[in-house]
């Protein structure tokens, strides 16, 4: 399995219209052919100090394996979102792993 991960910083001045392109934009991600997983969400109420709540969204995806995730960053739903909706954000925050 390959696990994407992307959490999001979005500005803190985006309207409420703004905010609403983000998350269409992004849950748009989901009908990419070859996710196992795909989920979008906030920080959850959960409180510990090793927890960083700090972002706005975080993007969960899930592939069999390498390819597919290769296959994701270069389909035009992928490339679409992220040319509507870069302005958007202040930062993005990947981490990508591979099952042992």
């Amino acid at each position: 399995m390959f696990v994407h991960i992307v959490n999001f910083w979005l500005k803190p001045d985006l309207s409420a219209e703004d905010r609403q392109k983000f998350v269409e934009g992004v849950s748009s991600l989901g009908t990419i052919e070859g996710l196992v997983t795909f989920n979008v969400g906030t920080p959850a109420d959960t409180d510990r100090p090793v927890i960083d709540k700090s972002y706005d969204y975080n993007l969960l995806t899930v592939f069999n394996n390498i390819e597919g995730h290769d296959k994701y960053q270069v389909d035009p739903i992928h490339l679409k979102f992220v040319e509507e909706c870069k302005h958007l954000w202040d930062r993005v925050l990947i981490y990508d792993a591979e099952s042992i």
